[in-house]
């Protein structure tokens, strides 16, 4: 297999050349695409026997696929902020919640790419949900919009209508000519809610599936995990269509092409977890002009990493306070470090679920910082999401699980209960991660290690957590329209449950 160091050279050598390149010489396009809810390892290309993604396994093919890539926060908002500011949650102040904004001392690589003459535009989801400008930005964390052109033939419910290659192409018809440009591809798919039934309709077979352990083996389950996966093969036809226009405009093999997703699947123990379904992604790099593909990258990769590779593709130095590494350059990673302080509204006052984890290549150390609260919510319905366990996306195999408690218990407990301080997996013998071994005397040294590692990690990048400092608490709930329009500091935690179970709006 080839070493991640070699990866990085060959790239390097082909495709780069000097991180010092002056703006306005042949520097690469940039097409960063991002999936809403999709976990590694559900592509063909992984091994997946079900779902089907050409597209992807393409990218794969002809560049690099990884198969350690973590995102840095396991919910929309904070792990999009991460992926643009190539700073981890907490170091992005009110960016690092869902529905936060961003303050303006963060710089964003969009911005600087467009300050240093990159053409960038964004189609579907970009930074969200929360409201951008209530930071002080003048200009989308995106670029410029380009969401007009819709499906004209009617798409299944769930679907986004937004033709996402239509607007690319708009897009490029827009862009002034010798003008490298930045574009970002949010897909919405497979972000719930889905079509119930589509998997089975599009041919899919339900004893294929693969579940958990942590989930019943249901058909009910089985076909809502089908679903998910035609909401997969979606967003990789779109995708598709955008790498067609890009080869048949001739600018495939000069653009830097990046596809992965945000966070993990909208599943119970899944989304909203540092477990592997919550954090662990698919990610594929291509870039033309004499690199060899067919690469495998085996070596631990963040999200936070991608800012400082396209600056560095694009000839810019990355801004001081980067945690990231160029992916370009020959630094190596031996561990992940996730985190989450507040996804929904669903615990009195608003509280927050504060958790950090560390992964290295066969185990995970997982603290949560307040194991009397109920990380998923809880039973009570104190929600935005206008559900019990509001941190949990409405879906099949919620409504299951809960409806049929007293049959699957363990599950149950699993998915939905109250967890220790401190959890720690052998992912060797246990990859779903359901046995914690964080008391078992046989694995006491590396648990230790593993805390110490993370501490360290946490101190030396400025985690108000290792200071005993909760910031994250009193962050404002911020949107433009729904309930997250009249959510404020000025409330107080009587008056901000009131107006969040007045308001409805779909989950995130």
């Amino acid at each position: 297999m080839l070493r991640r160091r070699d990866f990085l050279g060959a790239v390097a050598a082909a495709s780069v050349g000097s991180c010092t390149r002056k703006p306005g010489t042949n520097r690469p396009n940039i097409l960063f695409a991002i999936g809403d809810d999709w976990s590694f390892p559900h592509a063909s290309i992984f091994g997946d026997p079900v779902v089907n993604t050409p597209s992807f396994d393409r990218i794969a093919r002809e560049g690099a696929l990884f198969q350690r890539a973590y995102c840095c926060a396991p919910s929309c908002t904070p792990s999009r902020s991460t992926v643009l500011a190539g700073r981890q949650p907490w170091q992005v102040g009110e960016a690092g919640v869902l529905y936060g904004t961003i303050p303006t001392q963060y710089p964003l690589f969009t911005h600087l790419l467009e300050d240093s003459g990159y053409f960038t535009g964004f189609t579907g989801k970009g930074w969200a949900p929360g409201d951008w400008r209530a930071g002080g930005l003048t200009r989308h964390p995106n670029g410029r919009e380009y969401n007009s052109k819709r499906h004209a033939d009617p798409v299944r419910p769930g679907i986004d209508p937004r033709d996402y290659a239509a607007n690319f192409e708009q897009f490029l018809s827009e862009r002034p000519s010798a003008q490298p440009f930045c574009f970002w591809f949010g897909g919405t798919e497979p972000h719930r809610a889905y079509a119930k039934g589509a998997g089975l309709a599009l041919g899919k077979k339900l004893d294929k599936v693969r579940l958990p352990a942590y989930w019943p083996d249901t058909p009910e389950i089985r076909s809502d995990i089908l679903d998910y996966y035609a909401e997969v093969e979606w967003f990789d036809t779109q995708l598709g269509r955008i790498i067609a226009t890009l080869e048949r405009t001739r600018q495939l093999d000069n653009t830097l092409v990046i596809v992965t997703s945000d966070n993990g699947l909208p599943f119970p123990r899944a989304k909203v977890n540092l477990y592997d379904a919550g954090i662990h992604m698919p990610l594929a790099i291509r870039w033309g002009g004499g690199f060899t593909g067919g690469r495998t990258d085996d070596r631990f990769t963040s999200h936070i990493d991608f800012a400082p590779t396209i600056l560095q593709a694009a000839g810019l130095r990355a801004p001081e306070g980067t945690a990231g590494h160029s992916l370009l350059g020959s630094t190596r990673a031996e561990f992940a470090v996730a985190a989450l302080e507040r996804h929904t509204y669903c615990r009195p006052g608003g509280a927050t679920y504060p958790i950090r984890a560390i992964r290295s290549a066969r185990f995970q150390y997982i603290r949560n910082h307040e194991p009397d609260r109920w990380p998923t919510g809880g039973p009570d319905f104190i929600s935005s999401n206008k559900t019990t366990h509001g941190d949990v996306d409405g879906c099949p195999t919620k409504d299951f699980m809960i409806a049929n408690r007293a049959r699957f218990p363990k599950q149950y407990d699993q998915c939905f209960g109250k967890r220790p301080a401190e959890e720690f997996y052998d992912l060797e013998s246990d990859p779903d991660q359901v046995r914690n071994l964080a008391e078992d005397k046989k694995y006491g040294g590396e648990v230790l290690h593993h805390e110490a590692r993370l501490e360290a990690y946490l101190r030396s990048t400025g985690d108000p957590r290792m200071e005993g400092r909760d910031v994250w608490q009193e962050y404002p709930y911020r949107q433009t329209t729904g309930f997250g329009a009249s959510m404020n500091t000025a409330l107080s935690p009587e008056q901000r449950k009131v107006a969040m179970d007045a308001a409805a709006h779909k989950p995130e």
